[in-house]
């Protein structure tokens, strides 16, 4: 069992992170900023019995702030990247120049299996998707529609028009891709009916970077998408929850979680899928354990307690 000196220095090396990205002028790509995210993302990544959900509010602060500089940097690192894979004549030759181009080969591959195990596509492939929070490098789409679900159309929408100016550049040279990829400048909440056309909808890990503004957003796609309809969430577990936000399945109210998949290696995000229940009724729900949370002698930690050991599971099903 992972000792509990352990998950104390593990939370004092991301508080003290924290405190120097908190002190850079900006988190555009650079030496400083690479630096400190290859760090923490380094500290987070090794399993923990962490459960974040049991910290002292001070540290709950330092993580909510921590995860909107982490989604601020992630932007900024899309963007930049995105622009110099446009410049080529033929973008989509280049994906490999983004540095974590492989990370998002392993997470679509692990959501598309995962939505194969859960909703064969061997016998109908959805024939409309859409990606919430898109950004203006769309991989997962990208990756999805050209390896994946090639007969597919994507739809990807974000709130931000250049982001999305700059994601469609890297498509349009390809027949293809740039047939079944539309961008859409809207802010999801002012999206209604049109959910209803989705036979499956991707949410971004850092749309809803708060709980609050993450059930909101749950809650609209319940309203509005087609019931049967398949809602994919990237989530987090352990310490990389001090990366993205948790989606708990007791916010999926008006959704059947069917299953949620912890990785243990270099990808980060944790996949919960879930389905539009048909008519109104109660979801499944998970017991996800308690963790170890840190004592007094932690030099961030308000106050001391301990609680049980964390369940060891990666795939949790129904």
């Amino acid at each position: 069992m992972e000792s509990l000196q352990e998950n104390i220095t593990l939370v004092n090396k991301v508080c003290e992170i924290y405190d120097n990205l908190s002190k850079l002028q900006s988190l555009k790509p650079c030496k400083d900023v690479k630096n400190l995210f290859t760090e923490l993302v380094h500290t987070c990544i090794p399993h923990s019995s962490v459960n974040i959900a049991t910290l002292p509010p001070n540290i709950q602060e330092i993580r909510s702030k921590l995860i909107k500089l982490c989604g601020e940097a992630e932007g900024h690192l899309e963007a930049h990247f995105s622009t110099i894979i446009g410049s080529y004549k033929n973008p989509l030759h280049h994906l490999n120049v983004f540095p974590y181009y492989s990370n998002y080969l392993k997470l679509s591959l692990l959501e598309y299996n995962i939505l194969n195990q859960n909703c064969p596509t061997n016998a109908q492939a959805p024939k409309r998707v859409a990606f919430v929070g898109s950004g203006p490098l769309p991989l997962t789409s990208i990756v999805m529609a050209s390896h994946h679900l090639k007969e597919t159309t994507f739809h990807n929408y974000d709130i931000d028009a250049l982001a999305n100016s700059m994601a469609s550049r890297l498509v349009t040279s390809d027949d293809d891709l740039s047939r079944r990829m539309v961008f859409h400048t809207a802010d999801i909440m002012d999206v209604t009916d049109e959910l209803k056309q989705y036979d499956v909808i991707f949410l971004a890990a850092l749309v809803g970077m708060d709980i609050d503004e993450k059930v909101r957003v749950i809650q609209h796609l319940a309203k509005y998408m087609a019931p049967g309809a398949i809602l994919m969430l990237r989530s987090a577990h352990g310490a990389r929850a001090f990366l993205y936000p948790v989606v708990d399945p007791e916010i999926l109210q008006g959704f059947d979680v069917l299953s949620i998949f912890h990785p243990d290696d270099d990808v980060i995000n944790s996949v919960v899928i879930s389905r539009k229940l048909l008519r109104p009724g109660n979801t499944n729900r998970h017991d996800l354990g308690n963790a170890s949370i840190m004592p007094s002698s932690c030099k961030y930690c308000e106050f001391q307690a301990f609680n049980s050991p964390i369940n060891n599971m990666k795939m949790i099903e129904e």
